[in-house]
């Protein structure tokens, strides 16, 4: 009995990890900012409602190493840095879409506000 607890803890279910590399506040909302074309923190800020810098930094950084984004650093004064896509971040843009068509079957027929906004638009 032991060792089959043992070999379910050390199970990895795809979709938890999935879902945890994802999860938190801004991560979505970065990923919709950088398939725009925003790529530097700055713009994140401006295009993101409410973010604080430090929460934003973090989650970027998790984003990175995770290997959703890929983080260049350019040496100028002042200090330079741009955020970008990975192959792996582009993939999870295709799902994001889906999920936002999901996601339209859920809001009920007589709601327009919901029914006619644009995802991009929402964190703006």
């Amino acid at each position: 009995m032991e060792i089959k607890g043992r070999a379910e803890e050390n199970k990895i279910c795809p979709l938890e990890v999935a879902v945890n590399t994802i999860s938190g506040k801004w991560k979505i909302p970065i990923v919709w900012q950088i398939n725009e074309g925003k790529k530097r923190p700055s713009e994140f800020l401006r295009g993101i409602a409410k973010v604080d810098r430090r929460v934003l930094n973090q989650q970027l950084t998790e984003m990175v190493e995770d290997g959703i984004l890929a983080k260049q650093s350019f040496n100028e004064l002042p200090p330079r840095v741009e955020y970008t896509l990975t192959e792996l971040g582009e993939k999870l843009v295709t799902i994001l879409w889906q999920l936002n068509d999901w996601g339209k079957l859920l809001i009920p027929e007589g709601d327009n506000v919901l029914e006619n906004a644009k995802t991009q638009d929402y964190y703006e």
